[in-house]
């Protein structure tokens, strides 16, 4: 098959779950198909470039700031999505997946589709219904976007939810459970096991883009709390985004220069796995997360988490309580104090847990979700343009089980 992926922005060049979700398919799935990837310009050179997995890149106009005042930019997805039909139109693919955010390429491709009678199968990393009147801070414009969420999850033949959390939330919403299949993203072992521990030490790491919904203002407000018992605790933050500047002056504002690094976004994922195997505990306290693979991440890596319970986040379905991490509320500060405090403090304990999620870690590797993901595109094109697909001709995921 002769796949398009599309996607404004593309791994490496900007790093997240959703990057490395295609960039993992991608590379996994090429050499049996021909796969291309259609996003935003980030290199110098020909707009088309192959990789050398031999994955296409095409760069359909020069990039621009993602985030406006720490928000999703608008203005930058239409630019995108408009941009994107003319290149994309000229070439003839056999089935097109694009990712639900940022929602206007859904259009683009819809039209794609439709003129080249082609399946549309979209990614759908997480479902915000009335979350976008918090996000955005405004009723009309929540509503619009609201709107605009609700008639892209109706265009495509077919969707993949990366987790039961969003699939619930898009057939609460009206969408046709039928119509959704649940594929998980996943973690390379192989790469993660073969890694080295770092030589910088550190008790508390986090990684992950710095938007405020990551809430690691919160995270530095434990670490001031954990400084009172554990003086010379030290945190990790991995990772760069629009809260980056506020949160270095809160974290000296807190008195905590001595105790946190900021390292910034690490180009290279080998240290990131470096450093978190010479960590004690990764924490994230997302209000928000699609999936959250950098839990299961920081599991192989041999790590006990902590992780927040949200209305709009699947992280804590992730979580095996007690074996591979603990689920926290937000609300309760003292709450997540109290269990990194029990964790740092209690060795044994810890690498009790520590081993527990190594192994729960491993039910997740890249290659079931790429198996699941092939069987359904094939399962797509040869019945396309059926308006009913046989989901009993697909396998199942793999249930998360106790390890």
């Amino acid at each position: 098959m002769k796949i398009a992926f599309v996607y404004d922005v593309i791994y490496p060049y900007v790093k997240g779950g959703a990057e490395r979700r295609y960039y993992e398919l991608a590379r996994r799935l090429n050499g049996e198909h021909e796969i291309h990837l259609w996003g935003m310009k980030f290199w110098d050179g020909p707009d088309v470039i192959r990789t050398e997995q031999g994955i296409t890149l095409h760069g359909v106009c020069p990039p621009k700031e993602l985030y406006v005042d720490g928000r999703r930019s608008i203005s930058q997805a239409v630019y995108y999505s408009l941009r994107l039909f003319r290149p994309l139109l000229k070439v003839d693919f056999d089935l097109v997946v694009c990712s639900n955010i940022p929602f206007f390429p859904v259009f683009t491709c819809k039209i794609y589709v439709l003129l080249k009678r082609k399946p549309l199968l979209v990614t759908w990393h997480e479902y915000w219904g009335n979350y976008w009147y918090q996000y955005l801070e405004s009723w009309p414009k929540g509503f619009v976007a609201k709107i605009i969420e609700w008639l892209a999850a109706r265009l495509p033949d077919r969707i993949v939810a990366v987790s039961e959390h969003t699939k619930s939330a898009l057939v609460g919403h009206g969408v046709s459970p039928d119509q959704i299949e649940v594929i998980h993203n996943g973690i390379n072992l192989a790469e993660i096991q073969s890694v080295s521990i770092s030589a910088k030490k550190s008790d508390v790491i986090f990684v992950g883009r710095l938007i405020k919904e990551k809430n690691v203002d919160l995270l530095l407000q434990v670490i001031k709390r954990l400084k009172q018992r554990l003086p010379q605790i030290k945190c990790l933050i991995i990772g760069d985004g629009p809260e980056r500047k506020a949160l270095e002056q809160l974290n000296c504002q807190l008195g905590l220069e001595e105790n946190t690094e900021f390292l910034g976004a690490l180009d290279n994922h080998a240290d990131v796995y470096s450093y978190m195997k010479a960590s004690k505990v990764f924490v994230l306290l997302s209000e928000r997360e699609g999936f959250g693979i950098v839990v299961l991440e920081a599991n192989a890596c041999g790590l006990p988490v902590v992780v927040a319970q949200a209305k709009y986040s699947a992280a804590d379905s992730l979580v095996n309580e007690g074996q591979s991490g603990f689920v926290v509320s937000l609300k309760l500060l003292e709450e997540v104090e109290g269990r990194l405090y029990s964790l740092l403090s209690e060795n044994t304990t810890r690498v009790a847990i520590a081993q527990m999620a190594t192994s729960w870690a491993q039910q997740f590797d890249w290659s079931v979700s790429t198996q699941q993901t092939e069987q359904l595109y094939h399962q797509l094109t040869e019945n396309y343009p059926a308006k009913k697909f046989a989901l009993s001709r697909l396998s199942k995921p793999k249930q998360i089980t106790n390890p």
